[in-house]
Parts: structure tokens; sequence; C-alpha cells
């Protein structure tokens, strides 16, 4: 009877629609198997086509290509250790989610997925077939279970495995990131180690995808739930494990035990993986942005910096008349502390131009909101102008608050590619960028030390689009607001819910009022990281043209 095992852990970034170069990435990690002496290599959930694949794994031209990849990786790795792969199964006329172990140059079984999740940022039904439960299936000797993802949230596909003889349960994810997850994650497996007395190996890819990110955290835990792995979370990197059998079965032995950050240090390398791997797997290598001399423009600078290197990331700065000599200052010191380049575009004789032009239409009607606005477009014009000839993607730098309320110009600071900062609240953007100043990782290409002045941390919020203007004209201050959104967004608190916490009654009626109005807007925005179980897209789906309001507490 075999008395040890050793399984190679793969927590690896796969990018979704490059089959040809995930498949080289598993050839790669199934010959470092094999060096190291592992008896199985085991990579994640859909792995061959990347995670989410969304309608695009629907394409029968796109579901072939990931399958025959598959049959040829049987082929190519069939000397050494086993191999488990994430991609789809065509079998019967549907489509599946499923799992292949590949050994002695065939597949030798695939596990398909049972439960598909339907909520938050997922919409498996729409893509695969449910799947029946089947038993364990065997390599070098020992029956191991795989729950697929979502199947380990549910004790039944774990249960059924353990009844059928599985000796360890290995679980392939494609578990995206929002705060908390990782003690989420946690407790619900060990939920199924103490339901079924089986030591349990989760694991997690990593990288960022559109809006999501893929934070890694994989893990092995052992009989009671005793954690024996932790791999770092966002890192790429491979674990061997090794299983050594006992009288009560197979025990992991004790590998690494990687912290897990706190979250503002979580958030802040989920945005800046997010940017960069969009960046990268979109084909960009440098960005560009309009620095205004503000707190959001300032971290995503950073993020920017620390995702591409200070010498990739491109700043502009655009004043008009409205300006304050201040924020001139502050730009300079941003991108100085950074060390990105800095340009400077006036946008006062493009302003003069365009109001001049529309003097005749608009003769007999009062400056108002069209003419704060015209500024914010021309800013678009200009930075998308900068983009267009010189490639370098514009990313836009709206807080989830204004995107909330719609404080912010479409076709105008709402242009651009991406958005690192789409779900992280005002007040939370502050406290991130003192987080920032304050802490510096090795994964960080941008500077050490103080890189968002104090001052662009502390004065009043404002988007300088007419004399003396601040954010709190118009607005409850943040700290009041940001509680507000998080009421009616996060908790989907109703108006007297709020009222009950203390909140006017016409304050938050107002608020939820501009929420609702602003939906056009963010269905046409940039998509951007998320960090919450209610970010803005796929998290949060609501109607655009709708009348209902809130009534209650009236």
């Amino acid at each position: 009877m075999r008395e040890r095992f050793q399984l190679l852990m793969v927590q690896a970034n796969p990018v979704t629609g490059d089959i040809a170069g995930n498949a080289a990435k598993a050839r790669a990690f199934h010959a470092e198997g094999r060096d190291r002496g592992a008896d199985f290599v085991v990579l994640t959930e859909m792995f061959i086509t990347g995670y989410q694949t969304q309608d695009l794994v629907l394409k029968p031209a796109f579901r072939d290509e990931a399958i025959a990849a598959i049959g040829a990786l049987a082929r190519d790795c069939a000397e050494g250790p086993a191999l488990g792969i994430g991609g789809p199964v065509w079998q019967d006329g549907a489509l599946y989610n499923g799992y292949y172990i590949l050994e002695g140059g065939q597949v030798q079984t695939r596990v398909l997925k049972h439960h598909l999740p339907n909520d938050a940022v997922f919409d498996e039904k729409r893509l695969f077939a449910s799947a029946d439960v089947t038993g364990p299936y065997v390599v070098k000797g020992v029956r191991i279970g795989s729950p697929i993802c979502e199947d380990s949230w549910h004790p039944d596909v774990a249960e059924t495995l353990q009844e059928t003889g599985a000796e360890i349960l290995i679980v392939p994810n494609g578990s995206p990131y929002h705060r908390g997850k990782p003690d989420l994650r946690l407790n619900i497996m060990v939920a199924r180690v103490i339901e079924t007395g089986l030591p349990l190996v989760y694991l997690n890819m990593v990288g960022g995808q559109d809006d999501q990110v893929f934070d890694g955290s994989s893990m092995v835990l052992n009989r009671g739930g005793k954690l024996a792995v932790q791999l770092p979370q966002f890192d790429e990197v491979t674990e061997m494990v090794s299983f050594t059998r006992g009288p009560e079965g197979w025990q992991a032995e004790r590998g690494t035990i990687a912290e897990i950050p706190p979250v503002y240090e979580a958030d802040y390398r989920a945005c800046v993986l997010a940017l960069g791997d969009y960046m990268r797997k979109s084909g960009f290598k440098k960005a560009l942005l309009g620095l205004s001399g503000g707190i959001d423009s300032a971290i995503v600078a950073a993020m920017a910096a620390d995702a591409l290197g200070p010498e990739n990331v491109h700043c502009i700065m655009l004043p008009s008349a409205y300006t304050s000599q201040h924020s001139l200052e502050d730009a300079a010191g941003v991108a100085q502390a950074l060390g990105c380049r800095l340009d400077s575009i006036s946008i006062s004789g493009a302003q003069s131009a365009v109001g001049e032009a529309l003097s005749d239409l608009f003769a007999g009607t009062s400056p108002d909101l069209t003419e704060e606005n015209i500024q914010s477009r021309l800013r678009g014009v200009m930075l998308m102008a900068v983009s267009n000839k010189f490639g370098a993607m514009l990313l836009t730098t709206g807080n989830k608050s204004e995107v909330a309320v719609g404080y912010c110009t479409i076709y105008g600071d709402m242009n651009g590619g991406y958005n690192p900062i789409k779900d992280m609240y005002k007040t939370r953007v502050f406290k991130t960028a003192r987080w920032r100043n304050a802490n510096h990782r090795p994964w960080m290409k941008g500077p050490a030390g103080m890189v968002i002045p104090e001052r662009v941390i502390t004065k009043p919020p404002s988007a300088e689009l007419r004399p003396d203007q601040k954010d709190e004209d118009s607005l409850p201050p943040y700290e009041e607001l940001d509680q507000i959104l998080e009421g009616l967004i996060e908790q989907d608190l109703s108006v007297a819910d709020l009222m009950a916490k203390g909140f006017e009654r016409e304050t938050v009626q107002r608020i939820a009022h501009l929420v609702a109005i602003s939906e056009y807007k963010r269905f046409q925005s940039a998509p951007g990281t998320r960090l919450t179980q209610k970010a803005f897209w796929l998290d949060r789906r609501y109607p655009i043209a709708n009348r209902w309001r809130d009534s209650s507490g009236a």
C-alpha cells in the first residue's frame, strides 16, 4: 500500500482566450512537477481557457480548440506525474465545466461540475449544464475527490465523494476576491473537512480578468480543519505538498504558511494587480491619466506606477481659468514623488472656442452645469487624443461615491479604458492613500515613501469647474454620504431603514434619487476593480429607465 503522495499545487495566472499560452504554461508546470518528483500536478478551474470566459465558451470553435488542446496536453505530458486541469467538456450535446485528469498520454477521467453559481459575478447556468455527482478517481493508487469550486460550497458533493471512497479532496477553483473572502473560504472549507473527515486541498487561481481579481490564497487543511499550507494572496507560486498515510488516513505535512494581508493592503494590491493584468492582457504597456492635484487621480497614479513602473505612466495636467495654484503644485508634487512624466495642456483656448461656437445658440441663457461639463469634456478630448497618438491606455479616476451619485461627466472625466478605484468609496480612498504613503512592498514598482503629498489628502475635494467650488456645496460630507451609499447599495436598505439610523429623510431620498438617475452613466463607464460584493456592473444590475423611487419613511 502506498504510504506517501506528492502533490504539486500550481497557483497561477492563466489568460482568458489564450488557449495555446495556457497550454504552454501547463506543460511547464508539469515538467516542474516531474523534476521535483510529484505524483500529481494540479491546476485550477477552466485553466486551459482562462476564467471567466463568459459567452466565449459557447462558441463551438473556441470550445473545440480548448478540448483539442487538452488532448494534445495529455499526449505531451505522458511521462511523469498525472496532471489535473480545468476546461470545457462537450458530452451528449451539452457543455459542462469540467476537470480533466491526464495520465499516461490519455485523458483518464473527467469530473463535471454539479453546482453552478448564478449570483454576483457568476452566470454559469447560462453557460453550462449541471452534471450528476460522481465518485472519486484514482491517481497513483490514491482515491481523490474533486468538487469543482462551487461544489465545495455545498455539503452534498463532498459527502458523496467521502461515502464513495475518496481519501483526499482536491478542489480546483476560480474564486474572485472581495473583502473578507479569504476568511469566508476558510470557514467553508473547514466545514467540509469536519463533515467528511478528509484532508482538503483548496487551489485557487490568481490574476485580473476585467473587473474581477483572483487572489489565490490557496490552502491545505488536515482533519479537524488544521491548516497545513497557506499560500500567499495574489502571488503566482507552486508548492509541493507531501501527504503521508497514517492510521487515520492521509495527512499533509506542514508547508508554507503565508500571512494573508490586512484588508487595506489587499484592496490596494487587488487594484494594482487588476490594472496591470488588464493592461497586459489587452496589449497595452503604457498608461495615461489626467492628474488634477486631487486625491483620486493621485491614488490612481500611484497604482499605475506600482503596476507598470513610473516610466510607463504619463500624467497630464489640464488647467482652466478655475484651476488653483495649489492644484498645479500638488499635481507636480505627485508626479515628482512617483517619478512619472507630467505635461500640462491648458484647456482655456479650447474652452473659449467652444463658448464662442455656441454663443448664438446659448444667447439669453445663464452659465450653468452645461459650461462646467464642457470643461470636463474638453479634458476628455485632449486625453483621448494623446492616448490615440501614443498608444497609451487612458485611465479614468472616479471613486465609487462619485460614480454612485453621478458626480462625473459622461464623455468627459469618465473617458478611459479602466478605473482601478471604481469600487472604492471616497472615504476609503483617503485611508488607502495614507496606507500607501506609510507602506511599501516588493511587488510595488513605484517608489517608497510619501508619494501622495499630505495637502492632497487633507484639502477639501473640488472639481474646480467654477470659482471656489467644493464637493460639499452640493453633497453631504463624504463621511455621511458614504454611509448612506453603503446602506443603499451594499446593504439594500430602504429610506426608512436609513432614517432609523439617524439620517434625514430628505437627504437620503435625494441621494437615492441621484443613484437611480445615474444608472445610464454607469452603464457606459469603464470597467474597474471589484472590491466588494456590490460593485457596479455584474454584482448590481438595475434598469436604466426606471421610475420607481423608495417612498418609505414618509
